[in-house]
């Protein structure tokens, strides 16, 4: 009978073996729970970055059309020449057709079965000369004939119940508004117009045999009645050159008027007095269009081309004026452009040659997005529904072509979510991130640079304040505090990482940030006196012979500091008030703004490299402690014995050794900064700009995810780019840490022989 080592129990013959078995057993279950375990976050890993990419996919997917060639209709089968304009509503089975006699077909899609039909009060030899939708409401159209006269016209499709499968009857709502005779412009035929139904002006602009004529209308309306009347007047002014297209500016601030060579000349509205022009020197002008919101202008060219053109305001600081500057080309077409639609709701466009190519663009993003070819003959009309999801084309043998398009996200590439983009009314190109407005007019800016230089910036300066802190604080409780008080501090410290980040970016929001704007001064004076007061006091301790006195509290010296750095940061915060008025004149504020150009926001970087630096010190000091405490005593007590210092043994054995542990240590800090939110969230005053400034705020990705993923739609092209910027920080952390990994491994194996 053997007795078990530990037990001391007499074990019987068998019995060890029984043991190994069982002891064996348990070992490999062990190993596979773990095993597991592993298997379990890789996969967890493997499945958040797998939904990720399923949802930022679609952004770079490439746009597609599938042609529909669905025949010569009723509504059009024997003029489709002569169509002055062509609609579809918004969800894309009714339609209307304008004929150059004035008559007005409204149909069904795709059967193109006529379901009413209005006409204008023509004369006996006026004829519809051009026609322009509204572009905010698609149910008003201006018609410009060749009697010089403009009729508005408002339509609305009322579709009424029906039976369960039979198509529901229509009723067209149609008025020709302001009266039913018109508005006379011109004693001529009207070569081109663009006008403005707003709410309370009316602005239509006319070309009628080289004059520009312009009428500006403010609208009264009866208070009883309800009826509005229009206090009109026109204003007039000969060219001199042949015009070739009118656009009205969306703010009504003036006119511009393309002619053949290819000059855009701009008037000042309401007198037309001339402004200035534009010579882009690209040849023949085809084709004037102004873009969705009023700002922009569309340029086609004979060799194809197209420009984007929009107002710039100088940075004069009395006011500044606009001049027309050239912002981007677009892919050329293979012959003249000859029509020009644009989206209602975003900046994309479609661009049609005379051969039939057929382009769409995006003019943020400054690209074409589809190039194909049209079916038929040349193009005689143009519609867009307002989504924007299909484009129907009428060629001048009346073949109707509806090409269905799937094209969700135009506005998102690698210049608009990285580069620099020209907005329209911004000065010059830059990063901006903006993705909601106010207004219908807003073009939602995606630019992740400011997002990604934020979340640089708040982990640089949380690991600016955080990494000196906790490292010589982990460095002197490790190696030279006193056992008993190091039993004290180590546990206090980490307690600190219990504390919620709420709670901190709650503090540093409300109280921190106030005070510091208040006691600025103080802040730098604490910086400068407060480390230059603890080495005077370290001097005159070991000169004083007080360390030789005192040689019992070795190990306790922090004790004895506390008071000292107590002091220091009240003769700091009192002195910040006489040097500030010394110096700088009383306020640093005032002095940083007006003297410096340096602008302060009270959240700022320094606010969160503080807050943020507090929480990540425990997790850094912990790692690094215990790195620094876990090097064998043997080989610092070695090095003392060679005659070596306690700072040199630290230095050139302590610290080596450990340093595998403290890298890890500083990774992981880096790590919770990057994806720190509710600190950032609260303390940052979330502005996405650009710029490094200890005095200015920031708006970090994963705050910025925070902020805007409840209000985002769902498979939006904002609730997209979202889960791109979390795809982006996934992408970084598992970078940082894997290139972590392998320095610690190197530094591990590097001074393992020590």
């Amino acid at each position: 009978m053997n007795a078990h080592p530990l037990s001391g129990v007499s074990l019987k013959p068998g019995d060890s073996d029984r043991l190994r078995a069982r002891r064996q057993r348990r070992d490999r279950i062990a190993h596979r729970v773990i095993m597991l375990g592993g298997l379990s976050v890789v996969a967890a890993m493997l499945l958040i970055l797998g939904y990720l990419l399923w949802v930022v996919l679609p952004l770079a997917g490439a746009p597609e059309a599938q042609a529909e060639r669905l025949g010569v209709k009723p509504a059009w089968s024997e003029e489709a020449g002569e169509t002055r304009l062509f609609a579809v509503d918004e969800r894309g089975d009714l339609g209307l057709r304008l004929a150059r006699d004035g008559s007005f077909r409204f149909f069904r899609l795709p059967g193109g079965e006529v379901v009413a039909e209005e006409r204008l009060p023509l004369g006996p030899e006026e004829t519809v000369r051009r026609a322009r939708a509204a572009d905010a409401d698609p149910g008003r159209v201006a018609v410009a004939t060749s009697a010089g006269r403009v009729f508005l016209v408002s339509y609305d499709f009322d579709r009424q119940p029906a039976a369960p499968g039979a198509l529901p009857p229509v009723a067209v709502a149609f008025t020709v508004a302001y009266g039913g005779e018109g508005r006379f412009f011109s004693r001529r035929a009207i070569d081109d117009l663009d006008y403005d139904d707003a709410q309370d002006r009316l602005l239509i602009a006319v070309l009628a045999g080289g004059e520009l004529v312009v009428e500006q209308a403010e609208k009264r309306t009866d208070f009883l009645t309800g009826e509005v009347r229009l206090e009109s007047g026109l204003a007039r002014r000969n060219l001199g050159f042949t015009p070739r297209g009118v656009v009205l500016d969306g703010n009504h601030r003036w006119v511009t008027v393309g002619d053949a060579t290819g000059r855009l000349h701009r008037f000042v509205l309401p007198g037309l007095e001339p402004l200035d022009g534009l010579d882009l020197e690209r040849g023949e002008l085809t084709a004037l269009q102004g873009l969705a919101g009023g700002v922009s202008l569309l340029v086609g060219w004979a060799d194809g081309s197209i420009s984007q053109v929009f107002p710039v305001r100088d940075d004069d600081p009395a006011g500044g004026t606009y001049t027309l500057q050239h912002i981007r080309d677009f892919d050329a077409l293979d012959a003249p452009v000859t029509h020009l639609l644009p989206e209602s709701r975003r900046r994309g466009f479609a661009a049609v040659s005379e051969r039939g190519a057929l382009g769409l663009y995006h003019s943020t993003a400054g690209r074409q997005v589809l190039e194909t070819t049209l079916p038929g003959s040349a193009t005689a009309a143009l519609a867009f529904p307002p989504r924007a999801d299909q484009l129907l084309q009428l060629d001048v043998t009346g073949e109707l072509t509806r090409i269905r398009i799937d094209n969700p996200h135009p506005e998102v590439s690698f210049s608009t979510l990285w580069r620099a983009v020209w907005y329209e009314n911004y000065p010059a190109p830059g990063y901006t991130w903006q993705s909601t407005a106010a207004n219908d007019d807003f073009e939602p800016k995606f630019s992740l640079t400011p997002l990604a230089l934020g979340t640089f910036k708040a982990s640089l300066y949380a690991m600016l304040f955080a990494v000196p802190v906790a490292l010589l604080g982990a460095t002197y409780t490790a190696v030279f505090m006193a056992p008993a008080l190091r039993r004290k501090v180590k546990p206090a410290i980490e307690l600190m990482a219990a504390l919620p980040t709420v709670i901190l970016g709650f503090l540093a929001g409300l109280w921190l940030a106030p005070f510091i704007e208040e006691n600025l001064a103080g802040l730098f004076s604490l910086m400068l006196l407060v480390p230059a007061g603890l080495l005077a006091f370290a001097y005159l301790w070991h000169a004083s012979g007080l360390k030789q006195r005192f040689s019992g509290l070795r190990g306790w010296e922090p004790l004895l500091l506390i008071p000292v750095m107590i002091g220091l940061a009240v003769l700091a915060l009192w002195l910040a008030g006489p040097l500030q008025q010394a110096l700088v004149g009383g306020d640093l504020r005032e002095w940083l703004s007006q003297e410096a150009g340096i602008s302060y926001d009270q959240r700022n970087a320094i606010i969160v490299g503080i807050a943020m630096g507090f929480s990540i010190i425990p997790i850094i000091f912990s790692i690094a402690e215990d790195a620094l405490y876990a090097v064998p005593t043997t080989l610092s007590d070695g090095s003392l014995a060679l005659g070596a210092t306690r700072w040199q043994s630290l230095i050139r054995i302590v610290l080596p050794t450990a340093s595998p542990g403290i890298f890890s240590g500083l990774m992981i800090g880096l790590g919770r900064a990057v994806g720190e939110t509710m600190i950032v969230l609260m303390a940052t005053g979330n502005t996405p700009i650009m710029g490094w400034s200890a005095f200015e705020g920031m708006r970090t990705l994963a705050a910025n995810i925070a902020i805007e993923m409840p209000e985002s739609s769902v498979a939006s092209t904002h609730f997209r780019v979202l889960f791109l910027s979390a795809l982006v920080l996934f992408v970084f952390t598992f970078v940082v840490n894997t290139v972590a990994e392998v320095i610690r491994q190197r530094l591990r194996e590097r001074y393992a022989s020590l």
